[in-house]
């Protein structure tokens, strides 16, 4: 038997093949831990074809929804986390399990203090009372893979103290082990519409929930997301005391706040709820479209008011980075949606891996016109993500669509901050901020890439979609933060550049399309900013601009722009 089969089960890697390997010459772990699952599984299964042979299916689903959250919580740490990522899987599961799924809480009872004490001490090489000067007798919280307390350094600061539970690792490369030999044998006979193979569904998940309880890894996430959010007077991150942490221990700064949850304590503290919800939006929106490095486990535990009025994040295990044309097609995608464009949304499907580059997309053309449609309802107001998933869900056994891996941790980040964020207001409308912060990413299109995006938004069937252009200038302006001048300096800077020449050609089509001068567009577009942009303002706008400018750059843009 080979050294890396030995180790396997203590890697702090995801490795599939040294999983299996080393488990192949264990067959009494594997029969054990098989005979508790089977038993569960087998009880329910057996449940629901009763259910099937009396006809009562309708009647029994809710309470065999609930049935699977509690078998699920009852074998423990990879199953509440395999529940949770399946809560985000409208492909796989259906809608009503979905539902219990969301509601799948990920606490345990809290191991014994002596084995925590004794593998921090393992961990850090020193006794505890070397370590800390003082430590709380019990954990202040207990969850599927750790638990927390409270300490102080003897430099004073005050800390949280991460301690994983023991024998996790083995626990979870057996259950991979015992998933991935179960889905390589289930798969053919599952009615799901994966688009690829069940196993590296099963491989994707362990990767992510490896690097989850890779303490290392964690404190790195925390320190990134922390500089990302550098000068943020609204956003918190804790310090991390890396000399205090290792894989299986999390020393980090102490946060002074109010669990999101708690309502009468915010109010009590005089916090505006409202503004601590717009906060989260925007801090999350920034984390997919801007960073593209995002928190994809933004739940109440996870999230805190402190007392000045910040949104404080803590936990940064679970973490993904987008690449930047996902972030820009993105973007894009949900301009589609709202502007009800579903042959672009189509498009923006493939791109991001929800539909095959094979598949012909004008069947599905209609059906998302007609399910996400209603879904948004008459106006933008009532759109939000829980309905659009509900919805789009019963697309997933109709059409081949499928979730990409990422898109599971985005769609579960969404609906997590939306669902907090109607427990804080039900009234709250997510669109109202989220649709002007995308709106203000194409407008002011820092990149190439988001340029482009813009450009397809703009303009389509090769005509320039001037109602587009008035909705998103209108939407944006909703955000007092957004400034038009700056905006307006980088698109005049854009239509004078080489890159630009498309867009002004297009614009000047469009002006004088149909044999006529458009007048009437420019007027209202007009409208739109007149109360920002002065006389003053434009000629120092120009001015500003064209100074940039060498003369002959400006020599070689006037003819095109006349021609």
């Amino acid at each position: 038997m080979d050294e890396k089969a030995i180790d396997a089960p203590q890697s702090l890697r995801y490795d599939a093949k040294a999983i299996s390997s080393y488990y192949r010459y264990r067959p009494w772990q594997v029969i054990g831990r098989a005979f508790s699952i089977v038993w569960l599984f087998g009880g329910f299964i057996i449940r629901i074809l009763l259910d099937r042979w009396f006809g009562k299916t309708e009647i029994n689903r809710p309470k065999r929804a609930t049935e699977i959250r509690k078998i699920l919580t009852k074998l423990g740490p990879t199953f509440i986390k395999v529940g949770q990522a399946l809560s985000t899987r409208p492909d796989l599961i259906r809608r009503d399990f979905l539902n219990e799924l969301i509601e799948l809480q990920d606490r345990l009872p809290p191991f014994d203090n002596q084995t925590a004490f004794k593998i921090i001490e393992s961990e850090l090489g020193h006794k505890i009372r070397d370590i800390y000067r003082e430590i709380s007798a019990n954990p202040i919280a207990a969850a599927s893979l750790g638990q927390v307390y409270r300490g102080i350094l003897y430099s004073g600061e005050e800390v949280a103290i991460k301690v994983q539970r023991p024998n996790l690792r083995p626990l979870l490369s057996l259950d991979l082990y015992l998933m991935r030999w179960g889905a390589s044998w289930l798969a053919p006979w599952l009615p799901l519409n994966l688009g690829h193979d069940l196993t590296l569904i099963v491989d994707e998940f362990g990767t992510k929930l490896f690097e989850e309880i890779d303490y290392v890894n964690e404190a790195k996430n925390a320190e990134k997301f922390a500089l990302n959010f550098d000068g943020d007077p609204q956003v918190k991150v804790p310090f991390i005391y890396r000399q205090y942490s290792s894989s299986r221990v999390l020393t980090l700064e102490w946060i002074n706040g109010i669990k999101l949850t708690d309502i009468e304590r915010i109010e009590a503290a005089g916090l505006d709820l409202d503004n601590l919800i717009e906060i989260g939006v925007t801090s999350g929106l920034r984390q997919l479209l801007e960073y593209g490095f995002f928190h994809a486990d933004p739940h109440p535990g996870n999230l805190f008011a402190t007392l000045d009025g910040r949104m404080a994040y803590i936990d940064f295990g679970m973490m993904d980075q987008l690449e930047e044309w996902m972030k820009e097609t993105i973007a894009s995608a949900v301009v589609q949606l709202i502007n009800r464009d579903y042959q672009a949304l189509a498009k923006d499907f493939v791109r991001l891996g929800f539909l095959s580059p094979n598949v012909d997309i004008e069947p599905i053309i209609p059906a998302l016109e007609q399910v996400l449609g209603r879904a948004i309802g008459e106006s933008v107001s009532s759109f939000n993500f829980k309905t659009i998933t509900d919805e789009f869900s019963e697309l997933m056994y109709e059409y081949p669509f499928r979730v990409p891996a990422k898109f599971a941790l985005i769609i579960r980040s969404l609906i997590t901050q939306e669902g907090l964020a109607l427990s804080l207001n039900p009234n709250f409308k997510i669109i109202e901020v989220s649709y002007p912060y995308v709106s203000q990413r194409l407008l002011t299109g820092e990149s190439p890439q988001l340029r482009r995006r813009l450009l397809d938004v703009l303009i389509r069937d090769g005509k320039f979609q001037w109602e587009r252009l008035e909705n998103m200038i209108a939407i944006a302006r909703s955000d007092n933060n957004f400034e038009l001048l700056p905006t307006a300096r980088l698109g005049l800077q854009y239509l004078l550049s080489e890159e630009g020449k498309y867009l002004r050609e297009q614009l000047l089509l469009a002006i004088t399309e149909d044999e006529r001068i458009h007048t009437d567009e420019v007027k209202r577009l007009w409208s739109l900013i007149q109360d920002e942009i002065k006389p003053q303002s434009i000629f120092e706008l120009a001015f500003s601009t064209f100074r940039d400018f060498s003369i002959e750059r400006v020599a070689t843009i006037m003819p095109t722009a006349i021609s």
